[in-house]
């Protein structure tokens, strides 16, 4: 999977709807702190890890699609 432009995570939004801290969605995902706190703080981003991406989305039991937000194509 390719994206071309800038997007943003919506890691913030799907941990707070479950309750859950950045903590709790690295440890539930198995994606680095830092990835994660990384990926939730940036409000734009045109590289991202595909495999944290598909762990992220799994763990909030969300497609893709719903986790990743198109910023600028």
């Amino acid at each position: 999977m390719l994206i071309m432009g800038l997007v943003r995570l919506k890691i913030r939004e799907l941990a707070a709807e479950k309750g859950w801290t950045l903590k709790e969605v690295s440890d539930r995902s198995g994606v680095i702190y830092n990835t994660v706190k990384s990926y939730a703080r940036r409000p734009e981003m045109s590289m991202v890890d595909f495999t944290a991406i598909h762990k992220l989305a799994r763990t909030f039991d969300v497609m893709i699609e719903d986790l990743v937000e198109i910023v600028e194509e």
